[in-house]
């Protein structure tokens, strides 16, 4: 595993334990007052279930050996893309190109 890698796992694993314990968290307290229960987040909204998914694939990758690579073009992804992104499916001109074929 290359040092990219490694770090992009350890920042991943990070934010799939965040996103777990913050989902668990919101429904730990079923016997909460039921004006409070009814402005608590669903226990998984699909905005996390979608970042837990992708939080996954990317983990896949790396387990794998293809993380880093464009899923599209098969091109490199870029260490700053990772960095920001680890997560990240798409070279930067494959991610623009998807947004205007959407």
């Amino acid at each position: 595993m290359s040092r990219i890698e490694a770090e992009a796992r350890e920042v991943l694993l990070r934010r799939r334990r965040a996103l777990s314990h913050g989902t668990a968290q919101a429904a730990a307290d079923p016997a909460a007052h039921w004006a409070d229960y009814e402005a608590m987040p669903e226990p998984v909204s699909e905005l996390a279930r979608r970042e837990l998914a992708d939080i996954d694939d990317a983990l896949l990758r790396i387990q794998e050996g293809c993380y880093g690579c464009c899923l599209n073009c098969g091109g490199p992804l870029g260490l700053q893309r990772l960095r920001a992104i680890p997560e990240a499916r798409y070279c930067l001109a494959c991610s623009g190109h998807a947004h205007l074929v959407d």
